[in-house]
């Protein structure tokens, strides 16, 4: 059993602006759907709403831009999960159709579910470690209503 102290130590608190981003711990947060500055408050609210900022640290995060990645790597990854299970099952067990569908759709999609906010955390992630799309920015974002 891990204490706190030691987690802060690998995972430091905060990331001071023009401070470097280590790329495979903010990738590891992202995954576990954390905040990729402190790693401790939650990145997601519902299960793919990015927050606009972490509630822990007030690291902005509404400069994201994962769009149709989530998406992609996850019908990839599935996809190659999937297709070489389904073609092994077949042959070992040569089960009736409906069976076969059954097993399968229902395999794909639990399969999905579970990558897409875990993927799409880890690509948020990537963009603040790599300063992508307004996160290296030193000045805050303007209000636009005023």
């Amino acid at each position: 059993m891990t204490d706190v102290a030691s987690q802060t130590e690998t995972f430091p608190e905060t990331q001071t602006e023009g401070a470097e981003r280590p790329m495979v711990p903010a990738m590891l947060r992202g995954w576990r759907r954390r905040c990729p500055n402190c790693g401790s408050g939650p990145m997601l609210k519902g299960y793919l709403k990015v927050r606009d900022a972490c509630p822990v640290c007030d690291q902005a995060l509404h400069h994201h831009r994962a769009d149709d990645g989530p998406p992609y790597l996850t019908l990839l990854i599935v996809g190659h999960i999937i297709g070489p299970a389904m073609l092994w099952f077949f042959v070992a067990y040569e089960p009736d159709p409906y069976t076969f569908m059954a097993i399968f759709m229902v395999a794909a999609t639990a399969l999905s579910l579970w990558f897409l906010p875990r993927l799409k955390g880890m690509l948020v992630a990537i963009q603040w470690a790599a300063r992508m799309g307004g996160f290296g920015q030193d000045e805050p974002p303007s209000d636009i209503s005023k």
